[in-house]
């Protein structure tokens, strides 16, 4: 090929290029093959399996004799062949305890049981395990080739880590299509849209609501998997507590870098950037957008630009979480004296919402308070 021909090739066949799926046989062979051997030892059964089964009871009572649908979600594109990474809906993450990023487009079942079992429902989860290294797509799938995303259990690796039933994510069309007209379906609708529209047209081929007709009937069970999380069992108290004291080192950190902010024009980018690299380090990551509002930007109730300098003199108002590998985050608010040292007029008012919020939080600590008595002890100081 000519330098001319070469520069008017067109994107497409400059696209062709860069296939992730060689034709050549010669490569094919060779990548499948003389791979090292896997280990054939089961990961441990996670922590968070032996309280699986209560949460499950909590959901199966509010539905007896239906079929429940919880899916984890899928990828969404970040720009190009990108993709953001991958969080499991909060509902999937607390009826399976997978928290990782291996999980795209799977969905967990609760399937009912006979009349007399000790429980309403066991739950499935329906996975894509690894394929074969032999397998094109191992090396040519980019959502999941382990060539590409890296290892992949497999569904007995799966089974043992979780403690539940797992079955292959093909299999699941007709599980939920068996006696779909005698067993009710719900569905999580928001969690993932292509899962939505298969349950609802099984649904519809067996003359159940569906589509906007069910949106009550899918509302009730995201609403009764929402309010079960409100009260935290033994394990998750703990996980909470592990993210609060994170945030907590995450907050010292800032500190630490406050006299690097003066100095930059973009100061509260240093603030985010010392919290960030604190939550990649002990956890997952961020559980939300930080808020590092210096000076006027406190005024914004949800600054997370934090493109402003950090001036001394200034107070600042940081507003972060830590999100630990369970998913679970702390949420943290602070303000503090850029310089280290309040003047006495953000020392008065410092202090005046500091007892507020002591007043608060004492009638907070008692069982059955309501969020209006909590809010009008605040407002009593203030």
């Amino acid at each position: 090929m000519s330098e001319k021909e070469s520069v008017e090739q067109s994107m497409a066949a400059r696209g062709n290029n860069r296939s992730r799926r060689p034709n050549s046989q010669a490569f094919k062979d060779f990548i499948g093959t003389n791979w090292g051997p896997r280990s054939s030892e089961l990961p441990a059964r996670a922590e968070v399996a032996d309280y699986l089964q209560a949460r499950h009871d909590l959901v199966g009572e509010a539905f007896k004799g239906e079929r429940l649908v919880i899916p984890a979600g899928g990828l969404k594109v970040r720009s190009n062949d990108t993709d953001y990474r991958f969080r499991a809906h909060s509902s999937f993450a607390h009826m399976t305890g997978l928290t990782g990023e291996l999980e795209p487009d799977s969905v967990v079942v609760l399937e009912p049981t006979e009349e007399g079992s000790a429980h309403t429902h066991e739950a499935v989860l329906y996975f894509k395990p690894r394929a074969s290294r032999s397998s094109e797509e191992f090396y040519a799938d980019s959502r999941y080739g382990e060539f590409w995303v890296g290892a992949r259990p497999s569904l007995e690796e799966m089974e043992a880590l979780t403690g539940l039933k797992v079955r292959h994510i093909d299999t699941l069309r007709d599980s939920l299509s068996k006696d779909a007209g005698q067993v009710s379906l719900r569905v999580v609708r928001e969690a993932d849209a292509n899962m939505t529209a298969l349950v609802d047209e099984i649904r519809q081929q067996v003359g159940l609501p569906h589509g906007n007709d069910a949106q009550a009937i899918d509302g009730a069970l995201q609403q009764q998997l929402s309010e079960i999380r409100l009260k935290k069992d033994a394990w998750e108290l703990r996980e909470m507590q592990k993210a609060v004291d994170a945030t907590k080192e995450g907050f010292e950190e800032i500190i630490k870098q406050l006299p690097r902010a003066t100095n930059h024009p973009r100061g509260e980018r240093v603030v985010e950037g010392a919290f960030g690299a604190r939550a990649r380090e002990v956890g997952n990551g961020l559980g939300y957008d930080t808020i590092a509002a210096s000076g006027n930007h406190a005024n914004t109730l949800h600054w997370i630009d934090n493109n402003g300098e950090v001036k001394n003199g200034d107070l600042i108002l940081v507003d972060a979480g830590i999100e630990l590998d369970s998913l679970y985050t702390a949420d943290i608010t602070r303000t503090m004296p850029v310089s280290g040292k309040f003047t006495p007029v953000q020392a008065k008012v410092y202090n005046a919402v500091l007892d507020a919020c002591e007043a608060a939080l004492t009638v907070a600590n008692k069982p059955g308070a309501r969020f209006r008595h909590v809010h009008e002890a605040a407002m009593e100081v203030i």
